[in-house]
């Protein structure tokens, strides 16, 4: 048995340690906000927060996180009635078509914005590059972050 903390919560996992996080996130937790993509850590769409750094869970093993803080889309919002300023300025600049890649992206932007609060293009496109839109959203991406970082900088 392994223990983990997830979005503030200490859980018991009952999954072979070399289980990838992914796994134990979607199928033993029903955590389904962190989706696969490529299964080979390239395109982003399994980004979690571990101690803060983005990480591709579906290339972690469970074994490798525990005691880490676990940090998943759900347990991104300050509260359950308010958006997190990525997720907000998301909608506002109507980033989604697909939807696929979002939560991954969304994970990508709020480890950048905790680490560098204004952000040049230059950084964001650095930040952002292991994660792919099959839809090409990544101008309204870009719109999104500098959005949520104003946000902030003027809370």
């Amino acid at each position: 048995m392994t223990k983990l903390s997830i979005n503030g919560e200490e859980r018991d996992i009952q999954m072979s340690g070399d289980t990838p996080l992914l796994w134990v996130l979607r199928d033993e937790l029903q955590m389904t906000g962190t989706k696969f993509g490529c299964g080979a850590g390239l395109c982003g769409a399994c980004t979690v927060h571990v101690n803060g750094v983005a990480t591709r869970s579906c290339q972690t093993p469970v074994s490798s996180v525990a005691g880490a803080n676990i940090t998943t889309i759900e347990g991104i919002k300050p509260s359950p009635d308010t958006l997190h300023p990525v997720q907000q300025a998301w909608l506002d600049e109507a980033v989604p078509q697909c939807g696929y890649c979002q939560s991954g992206q969304i994970m990508s932007a709020t480890a950048l914005l905790a680490q560098n609060p204004a952000p040049s293009d230059d950084d964001i496109n650095d930040a952002m590059s292991g994660n792919i839109c099959r839809c090409g959203s990544y101008p309204r991406v870009r719109r999104a972050i500098h959005r949520a970082a104003d946000k902030v900088a003027k809370a």
